[in-house]
């Protein structure tokens, strides 16, 4: 392999257009039996679960893996901003990183360092298994990694505007249940003052000419859309269980 694999997420943002990313598990074989569907469909890329499920180091280089094999953007979720878990998913395969609870620049600027080597940020020189037999690797893995802070706490929201000036990042993710959460409203999706700080940091976000994130399921995402987010992550549990049902409606006909 003389050039490295394309991160098809990052390609696709960098271009202005819009990604798509779905969640995945914890086993390898899951995303081969997904990926086949998941390309069809028009999925770029694969969220693998390391905050809240059982991605880790032990089981990165499977997954990532499996992700390459179908030409899908492997992107993991760690529990901490910590410049050595970063940079350790990203030698263990990944092509992006997600770091919960950026609440201010200094955090966001951590999350760069680790992320990017020299003389960008100080990412350990050990390289990635997504270098093998590419030479000139660490002249182009910067370009190639995708970086994702998550705006999920009402304080990174009031930091926003400082947070933005960071370079280097390519999604500012907005999360809606730990943001709802942060302010008083546990569980309260629908309270019109979380959807106004969701949407108003949004905004923000895309009005800066940075790149805006969001989860999202089939009633928002075209109102999202339409407002300019270009980084679109959704579970796979609504559309299981919309395929179960018209499994279900299609023998009771």
């Amino acid at each position: 392999m003389n050039m490295p694999r394309k991160n098809k997420v990052k390609e696709k943002l960098q271009n202005g257009q819009r990604a798509y990313v779905a969640a995945g598990n914890a086993h390898a074989t899951d995303i081969d039996a997904f990926g086949h569907a998941a390309v069809e469909a028009g999925i770029d890329g694969i969220w693998l679960e390391g905050e809240h499920g059982l991605v880790g180091p032990n089981n990165v280089g499977d997954l990532t893996r499996a992700c390459d094999l179908w030409g899908l953007t492997s992107i993991v979720r760690i529990n901490e901003n910590s410049q050595g878990q970063i940079y350790r998913t990203l030698d263990l395969g990944a092509q992006g990183i997600v770091v919960p609870h950026v609440n201010t620049k200094t955090e966001a600027e951590n999350v760069v360092s680790g992320g990017k080597f020299a003389p960008i940020g100080q990412r350990g020189m050990f390289g990635s298994r997504q270098g093998f037999g590419v030479s000139n690797f660490f002249e182009v893995a910067n370009d190639l990694s995708l970086l994702v802070v998550l705006i999920e706490d009402i304080v990174a929201v009031q930091n926003l505007d400082s947070i933005l000036e960071v370079d280097n990042i390519d999604v500012f993710f907005v999360a809606p249940s730990d943001l709802a959460q942060s302010m008083g409203y546990i569980n309260d999706l629908q309270n019109k003052e979380v959807i106004n700080t969701i949407d108003g940091a949004l905004n923000k976000i895309i009005d800066s000419g940075k790149t805006a994130g969001t989860m999202c399921n089939l009633s928002n995402t075209s109102k999202f859309s339409k407002m300019g987010v270009k980084f679109f992550f959704a579970g796979t549990g609504e559309w299981m269980a919309n395929g179960a049902k018209q499994f279900v409606d299609a023998g009771e006909s």
